[in-house]
């Protein structure tokens, strides 16, 4: 999983805004993230085991920590309580998302062929993906 650690600057995203809508995100958080302003920055690190990931926007900065295969509460993003998994498999980030809502949502991240982040989401039916370049 070491091809993950770095500094990743997004460059597109499909459908984010309506996974957004179907986790429950409010109108407002949704339409900043449509905005052309909303470039986040991701950074991915480990230390002894422990990883963080690091997700810095105009609108928010947050940091999450974990170590693999471990089970998790957090904050999401927006602000809601949440229950985190995250394990690595097949090359794959894998990550389990529990909302106290009900709400479910999975994420897969990998670096594809050009040395991209590629981010898969779901929740529900609703699929949605982000794109990132390495700058680091």
């Amino acid at each position: 999983m070491e091809e993950l650690k770095g500094t990743w600057e997004f460059i597109n995203a499909e459908n984010f805004g309506e996974l957004l809508k179907e986790l429950g995100v409010n109108q407002e958080i949704r339409t900043f993230t449509k905005a052309e302003t909303f470039k986040p920055r991701v950074i991915i690190n480990e230390n002894d085991g422990k990883w963080s990931l690091k997700s810095e926007n105009t609108f928010k900065t947050t940091t999450v920590e974990f170590t693999p295969g471990i089970e998790f509460e957090d904050i999401s993003p927006d602000g809601h309580q949440i229950t985190m998994i995250i394990s690595f498999e097949n090359g794959k980030w894998i990550q389990k998302v529990r909302y106290k809502n009900g709400k479910e949502m999975f994420v897969e991240r990998w670096i594809n062929d050009q040395d991209q982040l590629v981010v898969s989401m779901k929740c529900g039916n609703v699929k949605a993906s982000q794109l990132y370049e390495r700058l680091s």
